[in-house]
C-alpha cells in the first residue's frame, strides 16, 4: 500500500457494483491510503457500497437540492475538510438510447442533462465549502461527446455538456486551489454500457484497431484518477484526459 492520498478525504459518488468505473477508482485511493467517502443513490445500490468497506457511506439522490445539502453538511461534520470529489454518474431513459436520437423526449433531454451534467455544478458547489486546504474535482465522460457513435444518442449531448462544464467549473474554482477535471473513459463493460444499442461492436473494434491492442480496464481508470487526485497533477485543470488505449487516435 502506497501513500499518495494518505489523510486525504475523498468523496466518491456513483458506486454501483463491482463492475463499476466508480468501484476501480474506490479500490485505487484506497490503495494509496485515502479515506473514502462513498454514496449510493438507491437501496439497490447500498449492498455493492457497503462491500467496499469505505470509511463512510451516505445515500444521496444527485436530483435532490436538499439530499445534496444533508451529504455536504454530514461530511463537514464528521471531516470537516473535503480533498477530492468523484463524479461518476450519468442517466438517461431508456427508450432516449435504443431510439434514434431525433426522437428524443423533451423530459428525456432534460433528465440526461439534469443527472449527468447539472450534478456535477450541484456537487461541485458543496464541495468548494470543504476544499478548504485546495483539492481535485473529477468526473466521468466518453468520447461520444465529441463523434456520433450509434445508439449513444442524448448522452452524447449531455456529455458535451457536461465536458463545457467542467472548463467553466475550472475558472470558477481555480483562483480556491480547486481543480476541475474529467476522465474520457474508453468503452468499458458496465451496468450502464449495456443500455447503450450496438456497445458490444464497439468493444470488439478497439483490441483491432487500437495502438494498445486492448480494452482499458477499471485498474486504467483507477490509476489516472488517483494521478487526478493527487499532487502530482497539480497544474493540470479544466481539462479532459482520454484513457481509452488510443481508438480515438484511431478514429474508431
Amino acid at each position: 500500500m502506497g501513500n499518495l492520498l494518505g489523510n486525504k478525504n475523498i468523496l466518491v459518488m456513483g458506486v454501483r457494483n463491482k463492475w463499476s468505473i466508480a468501484w476501480g477508482i474506490v479500490k485505487a485511493v484506497q490503495e494509496e491510503g485515502a479515506n473514502v467517502i462513498i454514496t449510493y443513490q438507491s437501496e439497490r445500490e447500498k449492498e455493492g457500497a457497503e462491500q467496499l468497506g469505505a470509511d463512510s457511506i451516505f445515500q444521496c439522490d444527485i436530483s435532490s437540492d436538499e439530499e445534496i445539502n444533508s451529504l455536504f453538511a454530514a461530511i463537514k461534520e464528521k471531516y470537516g475538510v473535503l480533498h477530492g470529489l468523484v463524479h461518476s454518474i450519468a442517466h438517461a431513459k431508456t427508450e432516449d438510447l435504443q431510439n434514434d436520437f431525433i426522437y428524443t423526449s423533451r423530459e428525456g433531454f432534460a433528465h440526461a442533462m439534469n443527472i449527468s451534467a447539472y450534478s456535477l455544478v450541484a456537487v461541485s458547489r458543496g464541495a468548494k465549502e470543504l476544499m478548504t486546504e485546495g483539492g481535485s474535482i473529477i468526473t466521468l465522460t466518453y468520447m461520444g461527446s465529441e463523434k456520433v457513435f450509434k445508439g449513444y444518442n442524448v448522452m452524447g449531448v449531455a456529455k458535451a455538456a457536461l465536458e463545457a462544464s467542467v472548463r467553466y467549473l475550472a475558472a470558477d474554482l481555480g483562483e480556491a486551489n480547486i481543480r476541475v477535471n474529467a476522465i474520457s473513459a474508453g468503452p468499458v463493460k458496465t451496468l450502464s454500457a449495456k443500455g447503450v444499442k450496438n456497445f458490444g461492436d464497439i468493444l470488439d473494434a478497439v483490441p483491432k484497431k487500437a495502438p494498445l491492442k486492448r480494452n482499458i480496464t477499471q485498474e486504467d481508470l483507477g490509476k489516472t484518477a488517483l494521478y487526478l487526485l493527487s499532487d502530482l497533477s497539480s497544474g493540470v485543470t479544466g481539462e479532459v484526459i482520454h484513457v481509452d488505449s488510443g481508438y480515438n487516435i484511431m478514429g474508431i
